[in-house]
């Protein structure tokens, strides 16, 4: 996808104002689920949180706001993709979901597989990252373009550091002792969460990126290695967790789990999300890379013709 060129805003007072919107939409939730939390109905936020409402709601407004501003749209396919990344992270965050990813290991799983997988994948199919520049304020603009912030990028996206952080962040929010510790205090659980979420979106960004190497970083065969080393590792995870016939977790027992499950059936549950839907979603990475150098084959034979 070639960046877009993006039109002056004329309506800055009515952008301000959707912000101002945005904030008392939000101060709304706090209020209703701090006082009211047993009135909350499941799609409400079980514990409400500013960052990770202020994170979908400004992606989601600037998106919309970039859309207005670029000159070429992105297909619709694309942009549907990249909403339903977004609020599918909303979604495992900011409902009664995360009450039960705390209270049952399987969920938990389940909550990590969006955060890390399917809504980055989303994301990343969606490609909007010209449209989310052309709409964000544009004293931002200069943060996301200074060197500190490419260099870091740009070391996080290393095709040998990509594969070892997107698998060592999952190996390691699962050290058993480090679980335990975190399951049982909300500032380390945040954090858990957030790396997931924000490591995975780098990693499908890089690669599925649909655009050939150059502008792109990484040709397809690079790509497809990525995600054969990451593929592996998961797999062995999720055969131990789903086959092992110790409790790992003993968290969840001492917290109380919220559904009548067995300690080790919830293990067993929980690992197979690992090694199942994990492996699947290597798989449609894969095919969407070979899909993409496809095409691009053909749009270079099309150009030479």
């Amino acid at each position: 996808m070639t960046v877009l060129a993006a039109a002056p805003d004329r309506k800055p007072a009515n952008t301000w104002l959707g912000y101002a919107a945005l904030l008392c939409v939000g101060a709304l939730l706090y209020v209703l689920t701090t006082q009211y939390p047993a009135d909350m109905p499941f799609w409400m936020p079980w514990e409400f949180s500013w960052p990770e409402f202020l994170a979908t709601a400004l992606t989601l407004a600037w998106f919309f706001l970039g859309l207005s501003r670029v000159s070429e749209k992105p297909p619709l396919w694309r942009s549907i993709s990249f909403v339903l990344g977004a609020a599918s992270l909303y979604i495992v965050l900011q409902t009664h979901i995360d009450y039960y990813a705390q209270h049952m290991f399987f969920v938990h799983r389940w909550a990590h597989f969006v955060l890390h997988h399917a809504g980055p994948f989303l994301i990343a199919m969606g490609v909007s990252g010209p449209v989310l520049y052309a709409g964000m304020p544009a004293f931002l603009r200069p943060v996301i373009d200074a060197r500190p912030v490419r260099a870091l990028m740009n070391f996080l996206q290393h095709p040998a550091i990509a594969p070892v952080l997107f698998v060592g962040l999952l190996y390691f929010w699962l050290i058993p002792s480090i679980h335990t510790i975190v399951m049982l205090d909300r500032t380390l659980y945040d954090i858990m969460n957030w790396t997931m979420a924000l490591n995975g979106i780098m990693f499908w960004s890089l690669v599925l990126d649909p655009r050939p190497k150059p502008p792109a970083r990484l040709s397809p065969l690079i790509r497809g290695l990525m995600i054969l080393l990451i593929e592996l590792p998961q797999m062995v995870l999720g055969a131990i967790l789903s086959l092992s016939m110790t409790d790992y977790y003993p968290v969840y027992t001492i917290c109380g789990r919220a559904l009548d499950f067995s300690a080790l059936s919830d293990m067993h549950y929980g690992g197979l999300i690992i090694w199942l839907p994990g492996t699947l979603t290597s798989f449609a990475a894969m095919i969407v890379v070979l899909v993409n150098m496809r095409l691009n084959e053909e749009r270079e034979e099309h150009a030479q013709a």
